[in-house]
């Protein structure tokens, strides 16, 4: 199958470095020293984090979900068939890269058990070669730092959770404080399935038919454990991104409420601090996205409240009764920003999802 890939891929590049061309002529790359985001979260965009010539030893697809480790090193899963997962160093130096099992690598979430780390990897089942797409089944996998595998969960229908008939495409996974697993499988039947720190199989919830629409799951793309109000009182947030929203669950899957991002189609949440973040992959401004290859998007961050304080790369955020008006695209910087990884001095890592095959973008906090 790789040689095959490889040959689609080589073809496709060779076809879209006119059209980057042309549209980074359209929307030329912002200047040094370019601040983007309001309020308390603005930034300065850093397009060159990565060093050139990096992707000579470490190319790469694209680029979907990055976390952080203690030492300070970053990974990130991508969709690249010889190198899903890449290992940066924190000045954007890739110390290495690996990985040809998941061709349709979307989530990754670091796990913390008794001082050791391990890293849970989606693969979603979804992968591109060429000019086509195809759709296998997905997987999460639970590995060591090294890629040793631990363990898989086995397919829903295995444990009687799914029909024969419903599809099963996996995009992330969350782990709540007790070691407990919950899985999204929003490019499949929407739901979120729910296991013990084994991978035993307790229930599920949310859904996309059959549950009323304000409560509906709808491309349940992330999902997150919401710690800011104690461990004893932990939530989960899964993401809408079709409904530009995030709902709220309990950790057994009663609905809480709905936090509403209009216009923003929003990847996974992610939680550092008080704050919460994410990256939005398609935004509703029909002037920029005129220009070729329909660049879009831009990030978010939400208080603990829920309320959009700064959106870098997007308009300014603005209530009025107590509502959010739709956000829109209102600079070049992104082409569908798809996960934030937040560094402990509160700088922002940004991956990129079909972003003519570059690394991601460092935003440093100002």
């Amino acid at each position: 199958m790789a040689p095959t890939r490889r040959h689609f891929i080589a073809g496709l590049s060779t076809a879209l470095a006119a059209t980057w061309t042309e549209t980074l002529r359209a929307a030329p790359d912002p200047k040094k020293d370019v601040v983007i985001g309001h309020g308390t979260h603005r930034y300065k965009v850093n397009k060159d984090w990565v060093p050139a010539g990096q992707g000579r030893f470490h190319p790469i697809l694209n680029c979907h979900e990055m976390v952080q480790v203690k030492d300070g090193r970053l990974f990130m899963v991508g969709d690249h068939w010889d190198n899903q997962m890449l290992v940066f160093k924190s000045d954007g130096t890739i110390l290495e890269s690996w990985g040809s099992a998941w061709p349709g690598g979307h989530g990754l979430t670091l796990s913390q058990e008794n001082g050791a780390e391990f890293l849970f990897l989606t693969d979603s089942g979804l992968w591109k070669s060429g000019g086509g797409g195809y759709r296998q089944t997905g997987r999460v996998t639970k590995m060591d730092l090294t890629g040793k595998e631990i363990f898989s969960l086995s397919h829903p229908m295995m444990v009687g959770a799914y029909e024969p008939d419903m599809v099963y495409n996996p995009t992330e996974v969350a782990i709540a404080p007790n070691g407990d697993i919950y899985v999204v499988d929003g490019y499949g039947s929407q739901f979120v399935l729910h296991y013990d720190h084994n991978g035993k199989f307790i229930n599920r919830f949310g859904g996309k038919e059959g549950v009323p629409e304000e409560q509906r799951l709808n491309n349940a793309h992330g999902i997150a454990i919401d710690t800011r109000q104690g461990a004893d009182k932990a939530t989960v947030i899964v993401t809408s991104r079709a409904d530009n929203c995030f709902r709220r669950f309990t950790l057994d899957g009663k609905y809480l409420e709905t936090i509403a991002v209009p216009g923003a189609m929003v990847c996974r949440p992610v939680i550092a601090g008080n704050e919460m973040y994410a990256g939005v992959c398609w935004s509703k401004t029909p002037e920029i996205n005129k220009l070729p290859q329909n660049p879009s998007g831009f990030t978010v961050v939400l208080d603990a409240a829920g309320k959009v304080i700064s959106a870098p790369g997007g308009s300014e955020p603005v209530y009025e009764d107590g509502k959010l008006k739709p956000l829109t695209q209102a600079e070049r910087i992104f082409d569908h920003g798809h996960d934030v990884c937040v560094l402990e001095n509160g700088d922002l890592v940004v991956c990129q999802w079909n972003a003519f095959q570059t690394y991601p973008i460092k935003l440093e906090k100002v």
